[in-house]
């Protein structure tokens, strides 16, 4: 059966094309699968009858409920969900005061590799559709709770850019869920291809996973340098820097890795890596995951860091990790019920 939820407008009404019947009436189906949340056909009581039978011998409303919560001491919780394809995804839902995060995945698994993230060790299961990625929010049981939407849960973003970026346009177009893409950031390995796409058709926020300055050590740790170097992606970035001088922000993701990339040297790098681009940089002590060899630095350390980041003009934030006794903090999504 086909899925309507995940779908964009133009898919709709293409959709409602090849059913004879006029464009007006996909405005009418996606207000009940987004802004209404229907559940079923039948409940869309300002489409005929005749319309509600033709869609119900080929399609689904397609939303799937998570098949196991996980719930931290510190109020995180992570999801469970079953994949189109039979596999499983994670994702985590972080209340934090007023401000209510949800960290969506948009593959099973990635082929990227990263040594110090539990994701990458699985590998690429499969990309999911705009309703995989969508369905994380759609069947969230805190759905109206949620304000800000982080894509950095399992799998590269701009490795999936088509349905990423159909995701995209459903939450913040009016027809949609009408969101802020100041309410969302998507993060990137540096992914040149997509992120060129993800920069001319999207107003999200920007986050990218930079790590260690020196292309080498990089590379041992992350082999996506091998083919998207980090200072071809940083020009990149400097080349579109127009784009990042209202709201629209781009932050360097730096998770700190004691004896990696901890180094004054590294601050010292990074400093001058970044120059020429207005971006702050998100610090994050290392989750140890299951098997893998590294360690998060301490407290202190990462504050010696911060410090001389912004004694050089960088601004540099310290982010609290969320959700490690249930494997839902940063790096530490992976599920083992796979095909």
């Amino acid at each position: 059966m086909e899925k309507l939820y995940g779908k964009t407008l133009s898919e709709l009404q293409e959709l409602l094309s090849e059913l004879g019947e006029p464009g007006f009436r996909a405005k009418q189906l996606a207000d009940w699968l987004y802004n209404k949340g229907a559940d079923s056909l039948e409940e869309m009581t300002n489409l005929s009858k005749n319309l509600r039978q033709k869609l119900g011998e080929s399609c689904e409303i397609g939303r799937t409920a998570p098949q196991k919560e996980s719930c931290s001491t510190d109020g995180t919780k992570k999801y469970l969900f079953p994949t189109e394809k039979g596999n499983y995804i994670e994702s985590a839902w972080i209340p934090d005061r007023e401000r209510s995060t949800l960290c969506l995945s948009t593959q099973g698994g990635c082929k990227w590799g990263c040594k110090f993230c539990m994701t990458g060790t699985m590998g690429l299961k499969e990309q999911l559709t705009a309703t995989g990625i969508l369905n994380q929010y759609g069947s969230l049981p805190q759905r109206t709770d949620v304000t800000n939407f982080v894509f950095m849960g399992m799998g590269e973003p701009l490795d999936n850019t088509e349905n990423l970026l159909k995701s995209l346009e459903v939450l913040t177009s009016p027809w949609g869920y009408a969101l802020s893409p100041r309410r969302i950031t998507v993060s990137t390995v540096g992914i040149i291809p997509g992120l060129e796409r993800f920069l001319a058709e999207s107003d999200c926020h920007l986050a990218y996973s930079l790590h260690n300055p020196f292309p080498e050590e990089r590379a041992a740790l992350m082999p996506v340098e091998k083919k998207y170097p980090l200072h071809d992606v940083m020009n990149l970035l400097k080349d579109n820097r127009e784009l990042f001088k209202g709201q629209r922000r781009v932050t360097i993701e730096y998770t700190l890795i004691e004896g990696e990339n901890d180094k004054n040297r590294h601050a010292e790098e990074l400093v001058r890596v970044m120059n020429g681009l207005k971006a702050r940089v998100n610090l994050i002590s290392y989750n140890a995951g299951t098997d893998l060899p590294w360690h998060g630095v301490s407290r202190e350390r990462a504050e010696a860091f911060r410090d001389f980041l912004n004694s050089k003009g960088v601004t540099a934030t310290i982010r609290n990790s969320r959700g490690g006794d249930i494997e839902a903090a940063c790096g530490l999504l992976s599920v083992k019920q796979q095909n």
